[in-house]
C-alpha cells in the first residue's frame, strides 16, 4: 500500500506557495530589481513583497483567498434576506 499525500489531488507546493506563485515571484523580483537598479524606484519591490505574503498558503487556504471571498460575500455577491412574520 502506497500512501500519497492527499491522494494526489492537491496541487505542487514549493516551501510556502504553489509554484504557480512561485514563479510570479520569481519574475516579478526579477523585474523588481532590474528597475530598482535603473531607476530607483521600489515600488514593484514593495509590490513582489506584498503579493509573496498575501499568497502565503497554510491548509490550502491563502490570506488572498480569504480576502477575495470576504469581497464576495460583503460586496460583489448580492444578499437577499426576506423577513417574514410567522
Amino acid at each position: 500500500m502506497y500512501i500519497y499525500p492527499d491522494n494526489l489531488k492537491s496541487k505542487a507546493t514549493l516551501w510556502l506557495w504553489e509554484l504557480r506563485d512561485v514563479v510570479v515571484i520569481g519574475l516579478g523580483a526579477v523585474v523588481a530589481i532590474i528597475a530598482f537598479s535603473q531607476t530607483g524606484i521600489t515600488i514593484p519591490l514593495v509590490a513582489v513583497a506584498v503579493y509573496a505574503f498575501l499568497s502565503i498558503r497554510h491548509d490550502d487556504t491563502s490570506i488572498r483567498d480569504y480576502i477575495v471571498f470576504a469581497a464576495r460575500f460583503l460586496f460583489l455577491k448580492p444578499q437577499f434576506y426576506q423577513w417574514k412574520q410567522h
